[in-house]
């Protein structure tokens, strides 16, 4: 697949908030995914193990999830572990695994932030500007914001805000589960970022892409 490279991933932490603020200007965080026109869904993760980063990116059907590729990618972690930045750490070997790709999908989603983000741009907004393409942030925990009360049932969400800006939501992907923590990233917008990930959860809390994409990433084999 061929990717958009912005900038280098050789920055300090400073320099690197520096880019968000700029990147961020250019986000499209009001643009609805067509579902209807969906095939192709990546799920995207990164794990770290004794300083190495392995990516993993899988690439599956939609709306029935069959896999049909997956691309892991390792090299050094190259970036400290600092709340805000992940993009940093994880973009270097994101960046070579998603030029593997052979199939390209319609859609990405992140295991991460997209908006819902100290300066609006998690990795999910970041990345999106390599792929240019529909990219959705699925966090797990929560990073900044606050949310109001939700009910236990399957699809039950909340606006997430942050300074009075809606940022995302927090939605029940699983009946009575910790909620997740949805967001867009680039080329989508929140309600369409929502629907498809609650399309993309037939059975567990994590989206069914990015469940397949954390096994895959978890799996160090030897070199």
């Amino acid at each position: 697949m061929r990717i958009h490279r912005r900038h280098a991933w050789t920055v300090t932490p400073e320099e690197a908030v520096a880019l968000q603020r700029t990147l961020r200007r250019e986000i499209i965080s009001d643009r609805p995914i067509a579902l209807d026109t969906v095939r192709l869904v990546a799920g995207v993760d990164v794990s770290v193990r004794n300083d190495q980063s392995q990516a993993a990116v899988v690439v599956v059907t939609f709306p029935d999830f069959r896999p049909i590729e997956t691309v892991l990618a390792r090299g050094p972690t190259p970036f400290p572990y600092i709340p805000g930045l992940l993009s940093f750490r994880e973009g270097p070997v994101l960046e070579e695994a998603f030029e593997r790709l052979q199939n390209e999908p319609d859609v990405f989603l992140f295991d991460g932030m997209g908006t819902a983000h100290p300066r609006r741009i998690g990795i999910a907004c970041h990345m999106g500007f390599w792929l240019e393409k529909p990219t959705v942030g699925c966090g797990k925990t929560l990073l900044c914001g606050r949310y109001g009360p939700l009910s236990d049932e399957k699809g039950a969400s909340a606006p997430l805000v942050d300074r009075g800006e809606t940022i995302g939501a927090a939605v029940r992907t699983r009946e009575t589960k910790n909620p997740m923590f949805i967001s867009p990233g680039h080329r989508s917008d929140l309600a369409s970022a929502v629907a498809f990930v609650l399309a993309c959860c037939p059975k567990y809390r994590l989206p069914e892409p990015i469940r397949l994409a954390h096994k895959a990433a978890g799996v160090f084999e030897a070199k």
